[in-house]
């Protein structure tokens, strides 16, 4: 099999774990005595606690090692880190699995992008990064539906279960060297890499950073806030399933129209268009509380979150100092953890005493910020 199409197989299976262990571990943590908004606020922060402190020496190491190692390692915790509350369910292995599969699926991500970017001639990365995308929106739809699902119909510690069983191909894949090391970099003479804030001197990655900051913390209200505003509003894990997974149709469906975007629209009005919709989405969802038109406006979400993801990538990939594009993509990482660390805790406390409304609210104001900034670079 050819390195990319393996690599996003291996990818949407972990994710499928990672992702549905985060909607199970926040949705199993709300059925504990005395655990509410603010716990589960704790415990998304605690997924990216880790991450947050760890990504940029981790990717300071794929670039030394390859990825083959570092996705071997991080696929074993994400499979054991799944299958502990089936063995132990209770709220502290809930905080066990949350800093386990946070800390492994990092490894898996920085890896794997690392590996496409490096695979892939500068002329292919966007399409390529495309397809990564696909793959993750893929998974973004499954593991939703196929958590809620398996929650209704069998239970929390079933749902756990099937989860870890989704590592269990990419174990033997990894452990069986299918996937070829991608090209290790040399850093320019004999130095090491320099303080990872050097980074941060060149002009478009200061810009670049400042957008995924925003569209991070999109992200992370979105992972957060609607379960927790689908369970106040009385939906069932199955229906809050459906309403993510119809985020996750949106992301797919932009991505894959990605290619043909790509060729016909600049990367910085893209991003405009899409904070701009995002911001949109966010200001009519404290409206809502029908599980359609929860769908309708989280599509909408979905294609402004979703678009910007690919050029994203390759602006990055292509920016980063020659030997050091792990390591720019670790920064990247410890970025987005660094945020979902800090953010949940903000939203659990603010949504304890304010309710979901006010954060949504917040998060449109942001968006639409991010969108006049977009246009004005």
């Amino acid at each position: 099999m050819r390195p990319l199409p393996l690599i996003v197989i291996l990818l949407v299976l972990n994710h499928v774990a990672f992702a549905g262990s985060r909607m199970a571990v926040a949705l199993f943590a709300l059925q504990q005595p005395g655990a509410g908004a603010l716990t589960v606020g704790l415990l998304m922060a605690v997924y990216a606690l880790l991450p947050a402190l760890l990504s940029v020496s981790a990717g300071r190491w794929i670039d030394r090692e390859g990825i083959n190692r570092p996705m071997l390692l991080g696929t074993a915790g994400v499979g054991l880190g799944t299958l502990a509350p089936f063995v132990l369910p209770g709220l502290p292995t809930l905080f066990f699995t949350a800093v386990l599969v946070g800390l492994s699926f990092m490894l898996i991500n920085v890896a794997a992008y690392h590996a496409v970017g490096e695979m892939s001639a500068p002329e292919e990365r966007t399409v390529n990064f495309s397809y990564v995308a696909l793959g993750f929106s893929t998974s973004t739809f499954i593991a939703p539906l196929l958590t809620g699902v398996s929650i209704d119909a069998l239970g929390y510690r079933a749902a756990f279960l099937i989860l870890a069983l989704f590592t269990v191909l990419p174990l033997l894949a990894l452990w069986a060297r299918l996937l070829p090391e991608a090209q290790r970099q040399e850093h320019r003479g004999s130095e090491a890499p320099g303080p990872v804030l050097e980074l941060l001197r060149d002009p478009e990655l200061r810009r670049l950073f400042i957008a995924m900051a925003i569209l991070t913390v999109g992200w992370d209200i979105y992972n957060f806030a609607v379960p927790v505003y689908g369970a106040q509003n009385g939906l069932t894990p199955s229906q809050i399933g459906i309403v993510m997974g119809s985020f996750a149709a949106a992301t797919f469906t932009v991505r894959l129209a990605m290619p043909f975007i790509a060729h016909r629209t600049r990367p910085w009005p893209l991003l405009a268009v899409s904070l701009l919709l995002a911001g949109l989405a966010y200001a009519a969802l404290p409206f809502t509380h029908s599980v359609g038109l929860l769908m309708l406006i989280t599509f909408v979400l979905g294609l402004g979150l979703g678009a910007p993801q690919p050029t994203v990538l390759t602006l990055l990939h292509q920016s980063a100092p020659a030997g050091r594009a792990a390591e720019a993509l670790g920064l990247r990482t410890t970025m987005i953890n660094g945020s979902q660390t800090v953010m949940p805790l903000v939203f659990g406390a603010l949504g304890a005493a304010l309710g979901v409304a006010p954060l949504f609210w917040a998060m449109a104001a942001a968006m639409l910020a991010g969108s006049v900034f977009a246009r004005r670079r």
